[in-house]
């Protein structure tokens, strides 16, 4: 049953989560307004800076949140970073309630001596970059080594190693930053290493990641026996 009167509600934050709970908002009542900030020009969050660039198919779900934004009763600002351009109590005195969707945006740390060294990056930093996040179009990544290490087995991980392994040809047919593809067409890197603490059975990428690895048209995956041999440890 719909309100009577009008409900403006304040999301905070412009990725996956702020947009499907702008969705269910505006679907479950016709009086209820959406009003979306966030400090970045543009919407979409992780969709935009996160998915890697060759995933064209994932990244298609912000044809969904198009829908949503066309809505009438839906306003994007963009540009916004709240407690600086405007404060949570000024918030409060606009809007009925306010819905925080700011996602976790510090990386994790290893804890091992040396990760602060110059050439140790997190991986957000590298996927923020070649996706073009604002932040981070400036950083600036050593590729005239030949070696490169990649530590982590998710899905983020073998993103990263993709994108160091694909070729320019590959890369120019996907929706990377300018910048980044020009960096990455020097790239000097020959190898990169995939590395995991735990056994095959604990990696957490998908088979669907994997299995891309091995169809680049100019590098090859290589997985050594022995690494693929479930020990005690991983049989448990």
């Amino acid at each position: 049953m719909s309100s009577p009167n009008p409900m403006y509600v304040a999301i905070v934050g412009a990725g996956p989560a702020g947009f499907y709970a702008a969705q269910h908002l505006l679907k479950q009542d016709p009086n209820v307004h959406v009003d979306m900030f966030d400090r970045l020009p543009t919407p979409y969050g992780l969709v935009r800076a996160g998915v890697a660039p060759d995933h064209q198919k994932i990244k298609s779900v912000t044809k969904q949140f198009d829908r949503t934004a066309a809505d009438p009763r839906f306003r994007f600002f963009g540009n916004v970073e709240i407690g600086k351009h405007l404060s949570v109590a000024e918030m409060a005195g606009l809007y009925h309630q306010i819905i925080y969707t700011t996602g976790a945006q510090t990386d994790r740390q290893l804890g091992i001596p040396g990760e602060e060294l110059t050439g140790s990056h997190a991986a957000t930093e590298f996927v923020a970059w070649y996706n073009g996040h604002p932040d981070f179009r400036d950083y600036k990544f050593d590729l005239t080594q030949e070696h490169a290490v990649v530590v982590g087995v998710g899905n983020v991980a073998i993103d990263v190693a993709r994108i160091l392994c694909r070729s320019y040809d590959e890369l120019h047919e996907t929706d990377i930053a300018d910048y980044a593809l020009e960096a990455l067409k020097e790239s000097k890197v020959k190898t990169v290493y995939i590395l995991g603490r735990r056994g095959p059975a604990q990696a957490a990428f998908t088979l669907t990641e994997i299995k891309e690895m091995g169809e680049l048209s100019e590098a090859t995956a290589v997985i050594p026996e022995a690494d693929i041999t479930l020990d005690p440890l991983s049989q448990a």
